[in-house]
């Protein structure tokens, strides 16, 4: 029962109407009062002989002008109509107490966890905000705060904003924070200077997965390192990331990340392309040309599929990762830059150099350090991370609110082989919404092509007869499964057998965890 009482502003009229209520055992649960002079109660509901008397009561009241039954006070009405507003609102925001723990979250920024309010309420805001110092915030007291950060592998520019209440001494006294996430794609039109592509980071890529970890983990420390780095994977693993990724890790990350593409390059453009050309060097005059590995002094060359330079290129490359000395082309003094170098193939090297497809001396300048990215099919438990990843950004660009993904559509991705991988699983989220008519992703709705398993590699041992070449086979995808379902029952599930058929094959292969 709520009661909206007009009166005069008249001393202990305030008090009058809580005797009134106190005489009749009637709680108050709130009250509040407006300068206008209307007073409003909420009370428990009563019976209506009860609420007769108690409406005749406080009319009598001197200065008391009107009272009635009304629905909802108006802090309710305010604080609904705010809830709403920000249930709304297409930026994830969070409010945070000065124990810098989540008070209150928005629609959005559940859907970016994609966590239920339930488990991000009450959690330190570094939690899911690592970047946001918020005891160095507090200390600092300021005003407003931006920052560009990463969150859930997104970039977003992150603006904490102070709230403060005053009292009766008009002083104002610090009582909360609200953090809001503006999408870089939208946040670029109100600030020319905001991260690009070129500062893909570690935290950009995401996944569950304890094979992900490990090469994150493992990359990480690779990255700090000056010798030459290999990375090897499959197409659409994203191995020129990863090395942008460890670009911007190292020391060099101020520096130039330059790509070659060798694969595309012509031999009788190499030597110019790559080191450059003097003035006058060619008979039509042009002036000279900084090549490649001089526009990158100081950072990182990026040789993508490396395995498809020619033999023309490789002897050049090898002469310049001896020393880092070389000649631009028609001129005779020798240059030397400070470059690392990082290459990346979806083939095995070892294969070509056995094949005389790629040098020996080449192979071993390069094979100093290794990353190799597992393909998709192999980690299928970054799939739905990934997918939602992928969702979300395209929910940003699209400027469409994130759906949710159905349980047979998680099957459906997971079951699927991905060939062209991560690159393959992007493109599946970007169709996919360009297709969405409602806020659910379904099943039905993943037009996936068929992907056959490809064919048994030169490196699968082919010796013996038939079951034992499949006994091998099958023991080394059990052994590869195992260590992503670190259980029986979980393989299990994911193989689509029984559990006892499972332990009996593992059982006879001697397949443990690592």
């Amino acid at each position: 029962m709520r009661l909206e009482v007009f009166c005069e502003d008249r001393l202990g009229l305030t008090r009058e109407l809580l005797d009134i209520l106190a005489s009749q055992n009637i709680d108050l649960r709130d009250i509040e009062i407006e300068k206008a002079g209307i007073i409003y109660l909420n009370c428990p509901e009563i019976e209506f002989e009860q609420f007769s008397q108690l409406m005749a009561q406080i009319r009598r009241i001197p200065g008391v002008t009107d009272v009635r039954k009304i629905q909802f006070m108006p802090s309710e009405r305010e604080h609904t109509e705010l809830r709403s507003l920000l249930s709304t609102l297409p930026d994830p925001v969070f409010s945070l107490n000065l124990n810098g723990s989540i008070d209150m979250v928005n629609n959005a920024a559940i859907s970016l966890l994609n966590r239920d309010s339930n488990d991000i309420i009450g959690e330190p805001s570094h939690t899911f905000l690592p970047q946001l110092n918020f005891s160095h915030w507090l200390e600092k007291k300021t005003s407003r705060q931006k920052l560009s950060v990463v969150i859930s592998g997104l970039d977003y520019q992150m603006e904490v904003m102070p709230v403060y209440i005053t009292d009766d001494s008009n002083s104002s006294i610090l009582a909360s924070a609200v953090v809001i996430l503006k999408s870089i794609s939208e946040a670029k039109a109100l600030a020319p200077v905001l991260p690009t592509e070129s500062n893909i980071g570690f935290e950009h890529y995401v996944g569950n997965s304890t094979k992900h970890k490990q090469l994150i983990n493992q990359a990480k420390k690779l990255s700090m390192l000056e010798q030459p780095l290999l990375i090897i994977g499959e197409t659409g693993t994203g191995k020129e990331m990863l090395a942008l990724a460890c670009h911007n890790r190292s020391h060099r990350s101020g520096e130039p990340f330059l790509v070659v593409n060798c694969a595309s390059m012509p031999d009788d453009v190499v030597e110019t392309e790559l080191f450059g050309y003097a003035a006058g060097a060619f008979k039509n005059g042009e002036e000279g040309k900084r090549g490649i590995f001089e526009q990158a002094d100081g950072g990182t060359v990026f040789f993508d599929e490396i395995g498809e330079m020619s033999r023309h290129m490789q002897i050049k490359v090898l002469r310049f990762l001896q020393d880092g000395n070389f000649r631009r082309v028609g001129e005779e003094q020798e240059v030397h830059v400070d470059v690392r170098v990082i290459g990346a193939s979806q083939k095995y090297l070892v294969d070509l150099m056995h094949r005389g497809d790629f040098r020996e001396d080449l192979y071993y300048r390069m094979n100093v350090l290794t990353l190799d990215i597992v393909p998709l099919r192999e980690r299928t438990s970054d799939i739905p991370v990934l997918f939602d990843l992928f969702i979300a950004q395209f929910s940003q660009e699209l400027k469409t609110p994130k759906p949710k993904v159905s349980q047979a559509a998680l099957d459906k991705l997971m079951k699927y082989f991905w060939p062209g991988n991560v690159r393959q699983l992007k493109n599946t989220a970007l169709r996919v919404m360009t297709q969405l008519e409602s806020n659910s992703i379904e099943a039905k709705l993943l037009d996936l092509p068929r992907a056959d398993i490809p064919a048994i590699s030169n490196e699968l041992d082919v010796n013996g007869s038939l079951d034992e070449i499949m006994k091998r086979y099958e023991a080394g995808i059990l052994e590869s499964l195992y260590q992503e379902y670190p259980s029986t029952r979980k393989l299990a599930k994911r193989l689509e057998v029984s559990h006892t058929a499972i332990a009996n094959k593992l059982r006879e292969y001697g397949i443990s965890k690592r």
